[in-house]
């Protein structure tokens, strides 16, 4: 976890995010539990899970990009 936070990283569009690693913790919030941690391959069911959430109302914490249009991935 901590090599994938502190090392180079991205940012690429949600879509090429897929299959890559995460640089990023990510939590919806409420509840505040992190679905993404910092290492963890962002897979389609997380990406687009997250952004369903966000989509109804649920606060993205953590994310570099709040928005969810891009996300922080190791090069």
């Amino acid at each position: 976890m901590r090599d994938a936070y502190f090392a180079d990283t991205e940012f690429v569009s949600a879509q090429k995010a897929i299959g890559r690693v995460s640089a990023d913790l990510i939590a919806p919030y409420p509840p505040g539990v992190a679905v993404v941690a910092p290492g963890e391959v962002l897979t389609e069911q997380i990406v687009s899970g997250l952004s369903t959430t966000q989509k109804a109302g649920v606060r993205i914490a953590y994310a570099s990009d709040p928005t969810l249009a891009t996300y922080r991935v190791i090069k």
